[in-house]
Formats: C-alpha cells, sequence, structure tokens
C-alpha cells in the first residue's frame, strides 16, 4: 500500500470529525443558497454543487436553491435575434423579452438543475415564484439622473421586478416532506403579470421569509475583499454600513452585500459570499474550520 493510499482514509476520517459539530447545530436548519456564474456554467463544479446539495439535504439540513441564469437568457435572446438592452446592469424585458425570460429560466435552467440533484440521489422539485404566488412582485423603479437635471429621470424597464412579499407555505411543505426546492426568480404582481427579478434579491428575501440559518451566494470571486486585495473573512452588519459609507466596497459587489446585509439584518443568522468557481464551497464554507468567503453577522468583528 503507498504512502497515498494510507494517507487518504485518514484524511477522510479527519475531515468527518471536523464536520461533525456543524452538522449537529445545523441540523433541522434551512439553508438558502443562490446558484450561479462559473458554478453554473462549469460541468464539474456543476457535478459538486447538485451532491453538496443532496449531502446537505441527508444530513438533516434544508438546502433551499435559488437560481439565476442571465447568460443563457442572452444566448437564446440572440438566438431569436432579439436585442439585448441593459438600464445600469438590468435587462430590459420588455414582452417579448419575459417570455423568452421565462421559458430559459422556468424551463431549460430550472429543470436542468432540478435533474442534476435528482441524478445525484437527491428528490428535487422545481419552482418559479409565481407558483402558488410564492414571490408577490411589483415593478422596479429605475431613477437615472446627472448633475445638471433638477429631479431624476423614471426610466421604466419593462418586466424587471423587486420583491413585495414571500409566501412560505409550498416552500416548507416540500422541505418538510424532504424535497429540495428549486426557485426561479420569476414573481408576479396582484394582476397576474410576470416579473424578472434578480436572484441574489430573490435569494435574500427567501431566506428572510424563511428565518433561515444561513444566506450563502456563490460568486466569480474570493469573497469581499479589503484595500490590500485579501479577503475578509468576518464582519459585522455594522462595519459591513462603515465600509459602504467609505467607499470600500464598491461597484459591482456593491448589490450583494446590500442583499446579503439586508437580509442579515431582517433575520438570518448569517449571510456568506462564497467563490463558486471552487469544488464543494457550500460543503466547505458550512462545514469546515476555515470556511470559505466572507460571512456577514449580525454581531461579530472582523476577520482576515
Amino acid at each position: 500500500m503507498t504512502d497515498q493510499q494510507t494517507r487518504d482514509p485518514q484524511l477522510t476520517v479527519e475531515v468527518l470529525s471536523e464536520a461533525l459539530p456543524y452538522i449537529q447545530r445545523f441540523s433541522g436548519k434551512t439553508v438558502v443558497v443562490k446558484y450561479g456564474g462559473n458554478a453554473m456554467t462549469e460541468d464539474t463544479l456543476i457535478d459538486s454543487f447538485a451532491r453538496d446539495m443532496v449531502l446537505l439535504k441527508e444530513v438533516g439540513i434544508n438546502p433551499v436553491v435559488v437560481h439565476g441564469g442571465g447568460p443563457q437568457i442572452g444566448d437564446l435572446l440572440a438566438k431569436l435575434n432579439i436585442e439585448s438592452r441593459f438600464v445600469n446592469g438590468m435587462r430590459v424585458t420588455d414582452a417579448e423579452t419575459m417570455d423568452v425570460v421565462e421559458m430559459v429560466l422556468g424551463g431549460l435552467v430550472n429543470k436542468g438543475i432540478v435533474n442534476l440533484i435528482n441524478q445525484a440521489g437527491g428528490k428535487a422539485i422545481g419552482l418559479t415564484g409565481k407558483d402558488g404566488s410564492q414571490i408577490r412582485a411589483r415593478q422596479l423603479k429605475v431613477e437615472h439622473q446627472t448633475p445638471e437635471m433638477t429631479a431624476p429621470e423614471i426610466i421604466d424597464i419593462g418586466h424587471v421586478g423587486e420583491v413585495e412579499h414571500v409566501s412560505t407555505d409550498l416552500i416548507e411543505m416540500l422541505a418538510e416532506r424532504d424535497f429540495i426546492p428549486v426557485i426561479a426568480p420569476i414573481g408576479v404582481d396582484r394582476e397576474g403579470h410576470s416579473y424578472n427579478i434578480n436572484a441574489d434579491l430573490v435569494a435574500g428575501k427567501v431566506a428572510e421569509a424563511l428565518c433561515a440559518e444561513k444566506l450563502m451566494l456563490l460568486t466569480n470571486v474570493a469573497g469581499l475583499m479589503n484595500a490590500e486585495g485579501e479577503v475578509v473573512t468576518g464582519l459585522s452588519t455594522q462595519q459591513v454600513d462603515a465600509l459602504i459609507a467609505n467607499g470600500t466596497i464598491h461597484g459591482g459587489m456593491l448589490p450583494k452585500i446590500r442583499c446579503a446585509l439586508e437580509a442579515v439584518k431582517g433575520g438570518v443568522a448569517s449571510a456568506h459570499i462564497i467563490d463558486g468557481r471552487v469544488p464543494h464551497a457550500t460543503l466547505l464554507e458550512i462545514f469546515t474550520n476555515a470556511g470559505v468567503g466572507t460571512q456577514i453577522l449580525e454581531t461579530g468583528s472582523a476577520g482576515e
């Protein structure tokens, strides 16, 4: 037997032993995972994500998946010769584009994730926010203002929404019956109109409504970076507010951090910005002492 063969079993036992207190601590708790980016497009990461969700369920944790699908929407729009336009990073969504969004998010992407989890031995059910009126939406109002303008201009970007209310009855029923809910970020207003909603925002609001133990946002970066380019591993909500105020948190990371911040202030025990490019990133964050990425808590201290 080689040294590698003798080391591997011992390493496996050590890993399981390290994970035990976390399994005991989080058993019966809900973890909301926003899935997207590289983790959704690279085969090895796709497989590891599906297995991670099944493992969480098997050890008594209730994962709820909220997924994105922007690149897939863009690809189909291009094939249909429908122009993609963006305002402040948000896709302008007319009625024709909304039809494509529903086909891609509610059909192609959602059912693909469900199939992967089922193939990994889990029991996943695909939903959109329209099913059971889970996600009540309203149209997002986008303001644009330049220094010479006396008042902001309201820009209509169509069927782009924000979350007004989340109903958890269906999600909780599925979780109690050992299913893993997989939710596409499509909401519906009181008149029955569909809205495309940012997946991070939906994940945050779902986590709040479920009083989740954790909100985990998979990203394409290692986590929140400080001025020296190092990942900040632990922050309190007060520290995050200060970093936003002084400009340390800016650009594309700002909306994601604000989403995590709002979720924690809304009752979620902790929010995590983790690198979806790392295989099994979700398990590394939940079950190891070191963790990965950046954790935000209502109270706590920064770690680097």
